[in-house]
Parts: structure tokens; C-alpha cells; sequence
């Protein structure tokens, strides 16, 4: 068994409110507070203003640099331009310490191809992208993801479940809500249950509430899960055969946060330091095939307005960038 990884909190640095602002963005900070609906008192505004104009300036200079070709992907402003350091971490850390992991590997038929590219979006797969808000609930998203996507493969109906369900209701498993849980924890909790209920009957709060569970509105169960060794082409031959698996990430960079589009790479993304939980839908590759233009397609969390309306297209087959391989599972339906 593959040793588990340790989820630190993962504290971004967000500069002191600057006690002067920059009267040439007047205009567009009129604008994006109109866009994302944000309304403060005279003492707040001063301190979002200057979290969101150090952002802005960090994203215009990145921009600049991506045109000199500097870097694979560009990166936008977005609705978490203001946060500070706490509310980043509701946002960012909701993956946790798992004890023990079962690992499964696909053997390969000699006679067999893995496809270059895979999209499950494409084969109906895959659910609307949805919205975590400010709770640390990102697993229960992952683990929602990937059964959703074993579900249609074995019924051909594709019905989105509940987070909720998972978040109020699997804490004897070991998972704790909005502070944070484990994907395989959520499979479990559905074994156990012996079902999880439809969104559209237990639908999501972002907030701890008591478990509301109910059997007639079961839309899901599952015989077990497994574990993939660490290893990007176990990940690819499980992804190829299977479907959309739960990853957990490291997601603590702010080029992460306001990733816009291209392939991410980010040199300083951890491959061990995991605190983020998402999906992977797909993998593929722009251009010819090479090592530096393969990506993963990973299904985020964080509404459509995050990224490639809430997907990503993250470095594939760079030494695990930012550890997409390092906790992968699945559930068995």
C-alpha cells in the first residue's frame, strides 16, 4: 500500500491592505464588484481593493509574459479576486489525511491501445459543472464526480447526485463536512449506506447540516473502490478504461486560482502537498503529440466562471504535476 499523503493548510500569501489605491483602476473595480455582486462598507473596500488590485497587477504581468512565451497557459481575473487568507482556505483545503489505501492496477492486453485522448464530457459522462462556495467540501464534489460517471456507465442515465448527502451524513466514515473529508471515505459511506441520494432530493447548502438521508430517493450505490498507484500511466489506462476518477491536488498557487486557460504549468506545484479535490474527465494533447503538450482535463469545483467554464487543462506526464496521480480512486457500482 502506497503511503497516504498529509494535506497541510495551505496559507496563501496576500499582501497588507495598501493604504493608497490606484485611481487608473477605478473603473474596472466599479465593474468587477457589479459582475460578482460585491457590496462592502468604506473600512472592507480599502482592504479587498488592495488584495484584488496586488491580483490584478500579478495577473497582467503573467499575461505579459504568456505573450513572450514564457508560459503554457493564461490566467484571468475572477470572483475570488478580493478573498483573504482564511476564506482561501475554505475555498482551497478540503482534502484530508486517509489512513489506509487499496490499490488496483489495469493490466494492459498486449494486443491493446490506449486512445491519445479521452473525453467522457463527450460520451455523457459527465454533469453539469457545479459550485462549492465557501465551504471545504471539494471531496464530496470528487466523489460525486466519479460516481456519477460509473453510475451512467452502468445504467446509460446520467443523474447528478448529492454532495450534501455525502457532506451531513458520512462523518462516522471519517469525514468532517465543510473542514474537510476524503473521497474514498465518501465511497465508503455510500457501501455502507447501501445508497446516496439525487441532488435534486437533497440538494446543496454549502454547510454542515444533520444527515437528511433518505432510501426512496436513492440514485446511487456502489459494491466497493479502488485505488491507483501513484503512477501517471496507471492513471491513464484507469481513466481510458473506466471513466472519471477522483484526484486530489495541489491547488495553492494563485496562478492556479485564477487560471484562465491553456495547459497549467507551474513549476512550483507540489506533487505532495494535496489540498484540493477534483475530477479527471479526460486527458489529450494540443498540437503533435509531445511531452510538454499533454494535458489532463480535470472538472473543478468552483462554478463556470472558474477557468474553461470550471475545467482545466493541467501538464500531463511532467513528474506528477501537482501530485494529479498521487491519490487517484474510483468506486465500483
Amino acid at each position: 500500500m502506497l503511503p497516504s499523503v498529509l494535506l497541510t493548510v495551505l496559507c496563501l500569501g496576500i499582501a497588507s491592505p495598501a493604504p493608497h489605491v490606484d485611481v487608473g483602476l477605478n473603473s474596472l473595480w466599479s465593474q468587477w464588484m457589479a459582475t460578482h455582486g460585491k457590496l462592502y462598507d468604506v473600512d472592507e473596500e480599502i482592504g479587498r481593493r488592495a488584495v484584488w488590485e496586488k491580483n490584478v497587477k500579478m495577473i497582467d504581468k503573467h499575461n505579459q509574459e504568456y505573450n513572450l512565451g514564457n508560459h503554457s497557459f493564461t490566467m484571468a481575473m475572477n470572483a475570488f479576486g478580493d478573498l483573504t487568507n482564511e476564506e482561501l482556505r475554505q475555498v482551497m483545503n478540503g482534502f484530508q489525511k486517509q489512513k489506509y489505501r487499496k490499490e488496483k492496477v489495469f493490466q494492459e492486453h498486449p494486443l491493446a491501445e490506449i486512445p491519445p485522448s479521452v473525453d467522457w464530457r463527450e460520451k455523457g459522462y459527465v454533469t453539469p459543472v457545479k459550485d462549492q462556495g465557501p465551504c471545504g467540501s471539494c471531496w464530496a464534489f470528487s466523489a460525486v464526480g466519479a460516481l456519477e460517471g460509473q453510475m451512467f456507465r452502468k445504467t446509460g442515465k446520467l443523474v447528478s447526485l448529492s454532495e450534501q448527502n455525502l457532506m451531513d451524513c458520512s462523518g462516522p466514515q471519517g469525514n468532517g463536512g465543510c473542514s474537510g473529508g476524503v473521497m474514498d471515505y465518501a465511497f465508503q459511506y455510500v457501501l455502507d449506506n447501501r445508497g446516496l441520494d439525487a441532488e435534486e432530493s437533497y440538494p446543496y447548502h454549502g454547510a454542515d447540516e444533520p444527515c437528511k438521508y433518505k432510501a426512496e430517493y436513492s440514485a446511487a450505490n456502489v459494491t466497493g473502490f479502488y485505488d491507483i498507484p501513484a503512477q501517471e500511466k496507471d492513471l491513464e489506462v484507469t481513466v481510458a478504461n473506466m471513466g472519471p476518477i477522483s484526484v486530489a491536488i495541489d491547488a495553492s498557487a494563485l496562478t492556479f486560482l485564477f487560471y484562465q486557460q491553456g495547459i497549467y504549468y507551474d513549476p512550483n506545484c507540489s506533487s505532495q502537498k494535496l489540498g484540493h479535490a477534483v475530477v479527471v474527465v479526460g486527458y489529450g494533447f494540443e498540437g503533435e503529440e509531445s511531452d510538454n503538450n499533454k494535458y489532463w482535463i480535470i472538472k473543478n469545483s468552483w462554478g463556470t466562471d472558474w477557468g474553461m467554464n470550471g475545467y482545466m487543462k493541467i501538464a500531463k506526464d511532467q513528474n506528477n504535476h501537482c501530485g494529479i496521480a498521487s491519490v487517484a480512486s474510483y468506486p465500483v457500482v
